[in-house]
């Protein structure tokens, strides 16, 4: 029996379209509070997939606000080794239109508002030069090689701003001259606690529209009504992705993904200095570094 267990974090949709909506509920609560929602257990090509939704059920959580830590923690605690991520974007590029599907490679990180550690009481840096696992994204990638009718890239450098308002126009053309690729608000600090977590995380990120560097032609109405139905497009798109990839998770099974003992070198206080208490508190994610 394999030892991989997968966790998804995306949209409503995504989690309904998946069966998510079908599946057990277990309400989870956390050092950082209870996450988005409960974790539906689903089971998807005789894979167990625990699913959250990431601004929770109605789509309550703005994107500062999402429970990032209380997510992943849940996810952790549930024994989830993958996460799969999902998101909307804009796209910074010409090549890059919506619909498409994009598997980024890297991630500039303008967020300030929002914790982005669990450890609080102790020096903990992990290596994070490869923000996206790239175990997992060569699955993904391997997969999408066979997703007829689709087109996935395969790198991209994902922006993640603080949001919840979109870019000015200056600030879209700046992202672009950063060499930037998606636009997005909600992948930090979500893949930098996975790591932390020594969970392998990818991200098929879903470009929705050009952001505001390329003119719209028509009004704002028809710009709304046209993302909107790029959202559930791409959403499909990457449903298909998904399903697809959990149907051969081989690649998984050989390749140990990096991630997993991000922690090995990444603990600098004295083990011996840090509270006990503090060690129980975050059991799940370093426990076994400790004697």
């Amino acid at each position: 029996m394999s030892q991989i267990k997968f966790g998804l974090i995306g949209g409503s949709g995504l989690g309904q379209a998946l069966g998510g909506e079908e599946g057990e509920r277990t309400e989870i609560n956390t050092p950082f509070g209870p996450p988005s929602g409960p974790v539906i257990h689903a089971n998807i090509s005789d894979h167990p997939v625990a699913i959250i939704q990431r601004h929770g059920p109605g789509h309550l959580h703005n994107p500062t606000a999402v429970p990032y830590r209380a997510n992943i923690f849940a996810l952790k605690s549930l024994g989830v080794t993958h996460i799969i991520a999902s998101g909307a974007t804009g796209s910074l590029r010409e090549h890059i239109a919506p619909r498409d599907l994009v598997i980024p490679d890297q991630i500039i990180d303008k967020t300030h508002k929002r914790p982005n550690t669990f450890y609080e009481h102790a020096a903990v840096h992990v290596e994070f030069a490869q923000p996206f696992c790239p175990v997992t994204r060569n699955w993904l990638i391997n997969a999408a090689q066979n997703l007829p009718n689709v087109k996935t890239h395969t790198e991209g450098t994902y922006i993640a701003m603080e949001g919840p308002a979109f870019s000015t126009i200056a600030e879209s053309n700046i992202h672009r001259q950063w060499g930037g690729d998606l636009i997005g608000m909600t992948a930090m600090p979500e893949a930098k606690l996975a790591r932390e977590a020594e969970i392998a995380y990818a991200l098929v990120a879903l470009p929705t529209d050009y952001d505001c560097w390329k003119p719209h032609q028509g009004d704002k109405f028809q710009l709304l009504q046209e993302i909107i139905a790029n959202v559930n497009h791409a959403t499909e798109n990457a449903i298909k992705l998904i399903k697809l990839a959990l149907e051969n998770i081989s690649h998984l099974e050989q390749n140990p993904s990096p991630a997993h003992d991000a922690l090995a070198l990444g603990i600098w206080s004295d083990k011996s200095k840090i509270d006990p208490a503090e060690i129980t508190r975050l059991t799940p994610l370093w426990s076994r570094h400790f004697d």
